[in-house]
């Protein structure tokens, strides 16, 4: 019989404490920004900008939130579900997604890592110079729901403390689910398991748009902010080729990061 053996962590305790106070800095600059999205005059200005995407839309003729959301409401329990999934999809899916590749292809992680957070604090200064309201929010003639606000599911309350109500443009909701569906994409030998993560940031298109929580325009600006953390990831991988790459050198396996 085999012996059983604990499973060991790729490169310790130091580098995982390493890139626990990585993700603790940022959510704390995230904090920082959202602490400047208060106010009256950020809210207007919010929902101002917000008015320009919709009639930026309405231009283009591609003014379709309010449609699409009034048909998930016709479907009877949808909105809670979808709602579930995006109070939840960050922590549970993003987050868990990077564990599993820290731990599974660690050579691959560091990667990953620098373009999530490069793409992060993209979207935060973005937050700050153009601050936007999520159609959710918007005045009741423009017909959206708050389907999140009437969600009373577990994780609300947190949400509502941490989240920050103007960072609609651009959605990382989008941008982390391209990120972290190309990335896992990429490592899994299943068909089916890779179509799920391929397909996997059109459903959660479909779930910010159903929910009132962002515009498809934010959508697209939070692929273009992922596609530059992709970029950004890659030349900061000339830096340290043997550990910031996506296919470092299989030498390399011990390299402190």
């Amino acid at each position: 019989m085999p012996r059983l053996t604990r499973p060991s962590l790729p490169k310790g305790w130091r580098d995982l404490a390493i890139q626990v106070v990585v993700l603790a800095a940022a959510l704390f600059v995230y904090q920082l920004v959202r602490g400047l999205a208060e106010g009256d005059i950020v809210a207007a200005d919010a929902i101002q900008n917000a008015r320009h995407v919709v009639a930026l839309e309405r231009h283009l003729g591609l003014y379709v939130e309010p449609d699409i959301q009034r048909w998930s409401l016709g479907i009877g329990g949808l909105d809670d579900i979808l709602s579930w999934v995006y109070l939840n999809v960050q922590t549970t899916v993003t987050l868990g997604g990077m564990l599993w590749i820290y731990l599974r292809y660690n050579d691959r992680y560091y990667f990953v890592r620098n373009m999530f957070f490069t793409a992060f604090f993209l979207a935060c200064v973005i937050y700050i110079a153009y601050p936007t309201a999520p159609p959710r929010l918007m005045p009741h003639d423009y017909g959206f729901v708050d389907s999140v606000a009437d969600y009373s599911g577990p994780r609300k309350f947190i949400w509502n403390a941490f989240a920050n109500p103007y960072a609609a443009m651009p959605s990382m909701h989008i941008g982390f689910s391209l990120m972290i569906g190309w990335s896992i994409a990429q490592l899994v030998r299943r068909p089916v398991v890779r179509a799920f993560w391929i397909v996997y940031p059109a459903v959660i298109l479909f779930v910010v748009v159903a929910t009132g929580n962002h515009f498809w325009l934010d959508a697209l600006a939070g692929a273009v902010v992922g596609g530059v953390g992709a970029v950004a990831a890659s030349a900061l991988g000339r830096l340290r080729p043997a550990a910031w790459t996506w296919a470092p050198n299989q030498n390399a396996s011990r390299v402190t990061t």
